[in-house]
């Protein structure tokens, strides 16, 4: 279950603040231009617009079709009421929400004409200019206080999944640099073992032919030598074996430390004991977590991120899902489309599914 987070606190106060405001006309304590009903009604289209406009921003038209929507209701509301008290509070949310939905001179222009209908309305209620600007001048300078207050948030927070999709690229980048390392000092074991078998056994052999075409006590003294190299290469080939096995690579690990502290998202990994993968597949498995990762960060709005792979007859199995927003039809990327390409190369196959939060499932055999 998705944990609650600071925006949809945010959204609760939101709603707590227009409800309060709009107290006097929806419960009898403000005379109304129209019938309180009707007024009920567009109080209830301005919450529902506002809670449609943010949950639809994969759908940009209906998404600004809402935040019209409630603009419109929020100037109906504050100019078919008499007392307006606190009530053109709701343009100030209005003002505040267009950062999230529409470009900055698009708010600017709510903004301005959100004053003119506070002028309109403050009008016939003030006594004096000096008393109409105080007014007018407060109601701008708190939407505008309010727009680029949003607007800083919302950049701060794209700034921190930049942050944080960068942090993963660079511990996935230094993953590889490490394999590649590894990758190198196995090639230089491998050319130092074939150098040290190549004389060894060039040797054996040549104690081994001598011995042949000898007869006596002779022979005793070169099958000895002999035994003495077989031994030698013996114990020169477990040494070299037990290096390259202590360079194997745990996966689990690999992930965890490319996971680790990534502000705003909680990731578990989880690998299965039964899993071995060589090298390449080893690679695929971390470069698919390094784009699961950075989608989750950059588009999910994600809190939790799980990441799982088991093995079992022969199939390595990779599924990974976060409690996010999803997608009604969950399009490839250039991101997804190389891991599916890359799990394909290997006899496997990738799948995605966007219905609750966000799924990924890829598949490949063990060898």
């Amino acid at each position: 279950m998705r944990r609650v987070g600071t925006e949809e606190w945010s959204g609760l106060a939101m709603l707590v603040v227009a409800v309060a405001v709009a107290t006097p006309g929806l419960f009898g304590g403000a005379e109304l231009r129209i019938g309180r009903g009707w007024w009920i009604a567009l109080f209830v289209l301005l919450l529902a617009a506002l809670l449609t406009a943010p949950a639809a921003s994969e759908q940009r038209r209906v998404g600004h079709l809402a935040y019209g929507v409630a603009v419109v209701a929020a100037w109906a509301l504050v100019l078919t009421i008499h007392q307006v008290g606190l009530l053109p509070v709701l343009l100030v949310l209005t003002a505040a929400m267009s950062v999230y939905l529409v470009p900055l001179p698009v708010g600017l222009v709510v903004v301005a004409l959100n004053t003119g209908v506070i002028i309109l309305v403050a009008v016939p209620t003030t006594r004096t200019p000096g008393e109409l600007g105080l007014i007018v001048g407060f109601y701008v300078l708190i939407q505008l206080a309010s727009l680029l207050s949003s607007m800083t948030l919302l950049r701060e927070q794209r700034m921190r999944r930049e942050l944080a999709a960068a942090h993963v690229e660079l511990k996935a980048a230094g993953l590889r640099l490490e394999e590649s390392a590894r990758t190198a000092e196995r090639l230089r074991i491998s050319r130092e073992l074939h150098d040290l078998i190549g004389h060894q056994l060039t040797v054996l052999t040549l104690e081994l032919e001598t011995a042949r075409h000898l007869d006596g006590p002779a022979v005793q003294q070169h099958v000895e030598r002999a035994d003495r190299v077989a031994r030698d290469l013996l114990g020169d080939v477990r040494t070299t074996v037990g290096q390259l096995r202590a360079e194997a690579v745990d996966l689990e690990e690999a992930l965890r430390r490319m996971a680790r502290d990534l502000p705003g998202l909680e990731v578990s990994i989880e690998v299965s004991p039964q899993v071995w993968v060589d090298e390449e597949r080893g690679a695929v498995l971390v470069r698919a977590a390094q784009e699961i990762i950075t989608n989750t960060i950059r588009h999910a709005e994600a809190r939790e991120l799980r990441i799982s792979i088991t093995g079992d007859d022969g199939v390595i199995v990779l599924d990974a899902r976060d409690d996010g927003r999803g997608a009604g039809d969950p399009a490839f990327g250039n991101g997804l489309r190389g891991l599916r390409e890359r799990f394909e190369a290997l006899g496997g196959d990738l799948a995605v599914e966007g219905s609750a939060g966000f799924r990924v499932t890829a598949r490949m055999p063990t060898s």
